[in-house]
């Protein structure tokens, strides 16, 4: 079986909002016709989710023919011994065995297989890369935090208010998190992503929650969590010159903390990503939710529809998170996104296969 390697690419300008769906497709020239006739994969490999999406060019962005997702909690134990686990291997590997069994049928013709945090971190994360490729025929490319910011910055931006002077995009992923500030560029957010600043902490649901217990957490474990991602944003670049600015801009946010945050806000019997993704949520609006999520037991949170057992025991450590960016740079709103790398993944690919050429 052939070895899908990934594809990292210097891109060039792009001026297309990256979004699912659109109008028709319009194509110029060879190069955009060529690259809108081919399927493109991005799959994001988490210290916590293995993702795959398989879409193709249409004239506002792309549609997605096919996607996988799958709590893998590949960095499970991880920072308590430095290694990913055996158990956690073997479900990533089948995780894995999955995405490619997709890739190869619908016929991929380009693809980029990025693994982060867990992967980065890894004492044993060349030799988890080398058994990937052994048993399942992917070549894995561990992205650095720089890389994950901006991926992530891509994906999202389409989501961004046009009329606010910048976005404090975060993603609160298993073992990092990345918080990056974008200003608004003359023509909105539609092209490639403005970063001002940006950071990544080394902390994320997963390696918080097996800090201080995700299961049970009071007011002083949730405190605590709090104060240990606060400790870490006194580093972040320009941190006095952003919290001057944030009157006219808002926060945007993809995680899995920040969907489920509106899926419960907007009562949901399941969750449903087409009525999540762009949601708006005021800044009372998140506090009464992330209130309502504290005053739950484990299996209150278990049971609830929009956290599910998969989740029960890292959600509060993402509310954690979410609140000490909260309080270190107060927006009135808060987007969600359910997008983020693999979009941002997709796009690039696009972007520089001249998927949109002549828009």
């Amino acid at each position: 079986m052939d070895t899908l390697s990934p594809s990292p690419e210097t891109v060039p300008t792009f001026r297309n909002g990256g979004r699912h769906a659109g109008g028709a497709e319009r194509r110029t020239d060879s190069t955009s016709r060529a690259a809108a006739a081919q399927l493109y994969a991005a799959l994001d490999l988490g210290t916590n989710n293995c993702r795959l999406l398989i879409a193709r060019p249409r004239w506002e962005g792309f549609r997605v023919v096919d996607a996988f997702s799958r709590i893998v909690r590949l960095g499970e134990g991880l920072s308590a011994t430095g290694r990913l686990s055996e158990s956690a291997i073997s479900r990533s590997v089948e995780a894995l065995k999955i995405c490619r069994d997709k890739i190869l049928a619908r016929g991929v013709s380009r693809a980029r297989l990025i693994a982060t945090e867990a992967c980065r971190t890894a004492i044993n994360g060349e030799e988890f890369r080398a058994r990937v490729r052994e048993e399942a025929g992917l070549d894995l490319e561990i992205i650095d935090r720089a890389t994950e910011a901006r991926l992530a910055a891509t994906g999202c931006a389409p989501l961004a208010d046009p009329r606010s002077d910048g976005v404090i995009l975060f993603d609160i992923g298993g073992g990092s998190s990345e918080l990056v500030w974008c200003e608004r560029a003359k023509d909105g957010f539609n092209g490639e992503p403005r970063i001002r600043s940006w950071m990544s902490l080394p902390v994320g649901v997963v390696t918080l929650a097996e800090r201080h217990g995700g299961m049970s957490v009071d007011g002083t474990v949730f405190e605590a969590m709090v104060r240990d991602v606060e400790h870490l944003l006194a580093d972040f670049p320009e941190r006095e010159e952003l919290a001057k600015v944030t009157r006219n801009m808002h926060m945007l946010g993809t995680s899995g903390t920040v969907t489920t945050l509106a899926g419960v806000h907007l009562g949901l019997p399941r969750y449903e990503r087409r009525r999540v993704d762009g949601t708006w949520m005021s800044d009372a609006d998140v506090e009464v939710v992330m209130q309502r999520l504290r005053g739950m037991s484990y299996d209150e949170r278990v049971a609830s529809p929009c956290i599910g057992r998969e989740r029960a025991d890292l959600v509060l450590a993402g509310c954690a998170i979410l609140e000490a960016f909260r309080r270190a740079f107060p927006c009135t709103r808060l987007r969600v996104a359910d997008r983020g790398l693999r979009e941002g993944i997709l796009i690039e690919l696009m972007r520089a296969d001249g998927a949109w050429q002549g828009r």
